[in-house]
């Protein structure tokens, strides 16, 4: 058992169901090449589930107050998560925009952290979308958010349909940004531009 912190992961449980999954597909546990395999995938779950024990809304507990109230848009924050239907990864990257209000910003680097933190558990693109709009809204209350993800599944590109390079997006807008129309073509405007 190890501890990533406020949730603990079961490392030997974790091994024994893999060495129980190889084996069902016809697999030798023995052999040179999966001797190991068990304990690596334990300790790949650990690091890759380890957003299970923390909050993104913690990431913005830090702000500055700079006098800023206009957008604020970090684009293109590489990600990856592993399909809670499947336990395969998907990966893309997500947009996350956001007009202060009384000039209360956070850190560019926060909004970074907050997205590998909801990326890090057995997850649905759509509830990654939410999650990062809607913790935003609720800690820095801002004048509006707008969260765009867009990535690649491997459940749909190695099993079922198989067609890779798919991808899905996935937008959530909120406060000004859900009501003006005007603003939130601008949002879009600028992260399509290159």
């Amino acid at each position: 058992m190890i501890d990533i912190g406020a949730g603990k992961v079961d490392l030997d449980k974790i091994e024994k169901a893999v060495a129980m999954i190889l084996e069902a597909v016809g697999e030798d546990t023995e052999r040179e090449g999966l001797q190991d395999t068990p304990k690596r995938v334990a300790r790949m779950y650990a690091e890759v589930f380890s957003g299970l024990s923390e909050d993104p809304k913690e990431y913005f507990q830090t702000v500055f107050h700079e006098g800023h109230e206009e957008l604020v848009l970090v684009k293109d924050i590489p990600f990856y998560s592993m399909c809670e239907h499947h336990l395969v990864p998907f990966f893309g990257k997500a947009h996350i925009a956001y007009i202060p209000r009384d000039g209360v910003v956070t850190g560019l680097s926060k909004l970074a952290r907050a997205v590998e933190t909801v990326a890090k558990r057995p997850q649905l693109q759509e509830r990654i979308t939410s999650t990062l709009a809607d913790s935003l809204m609720e800690t820095l209350n801002p004048h509006g958010v707008y969260v765009m993800v867009e990535a690649e599944h491997l459940c749909m590109t190695m099993r079922g349909i198989k067609k890779p390079g798919a991808q899905t997006v996935t937008a959530v807008s909120r406060g000004l940004l859900e009501t003006d129309d005007v603003k939130r073509s601008e949002v879009i405007t600028y992260i399509n531009r290159n």
